[in-house]
């Protein structure tokens, strides 16, 4: 089962434990901060006492994702508030399952609840996986980083949750419509089987007739 949160205090070592798998997982890995597990608890610390914030994935009772992020007040030529990511990422092993999605679509709705109406992610140089998955999702390239409007967020993530929803009900059918003439098969081939029905009346003989009259 998976579920995305806010991390707490006792999630902050496997969040830098999957950061610092993240550093490894890129090809410009040294742009991602300290190795050292205790000085990437410090940074996460720093972040959380800024006002930022950290979402996490927990998938089976281990965190295999997160999310770190800042609102951006408005500022010189920025009229309005943004989201700033700086850490997207999925352990190897939860990949390919949405995880990544339903983070970004709780990133979205961090971003809706503070007023933001962009998203920033700056993902690192030559990490083409996650170049890809922003890309999909809609974010555009913008002065080295990539951007997305909150709205336009909102607007996949729904579309994707209904094409879900009726992907499954098509499913649903089908497999009713399968477990119908499974079922309907059977049921002729217990009439091959057994040879004519018997219509008489249960406990009874042959049907009763009305008596004719004898010509008088």
């Amino acid at each position: 089962m998976l579920a995305i949160r806010p991390a707490r205090e006792d999630d902050l070592p496997a969040v830098a434990a999957l950061a610092a798998e993240a550093r490894d997982d890129s090809p410009t890995g040294a742009q991602l901060g300290a190795q050292d597990t205790d000085r990437l608890l410090e940074h996460l610390s720093v972040l959380l006492a800024a006002g930022g914030h950290v979402l996490v994935a927990e998938q089976n009772g281990q965190v295999a994702g997160v999310v770190l992020g800042r609102v951006v007040a408005a500022y010189l030529f920025a009229p309005r508030a943004s989201l700033y990511l700086d850490m997207v990422f999925v352990a190897p092993r939860a990949r390919r399952h949405g995880v990544g999605h339903a983070l970004l679509r709780a990133a979205t709705d961090l971003a809706a609840e503070h007023g933001c109406e962009d998203i920033y992610s700056a993902p690192v140089p030559g990490n083409r996986g996650v170049q890809r998955f922003l890309a999909r999702l809609g974010f555009a390239p913008a002065a080295g980083h990539r951007v997305a409007s909150v709205a336009a967020l909102q607007r996949r993530f729904a579309t994707d949750v209904a094409a879900r929803d009726s992907a499954h009900a098509g499913r649903r059918f089908a497999r009713v419509g399968l477990e119908d003439l499974i079922a309907r098969r059977r049921r002729a081939r217990s009439v091959l089987e057994s040879g004519p029905i018997d219509m008489r009346p249960v406990g009874g003989g042959a049907p009763s007739r009305r008596p004719t009259a004898k010509a008088g």
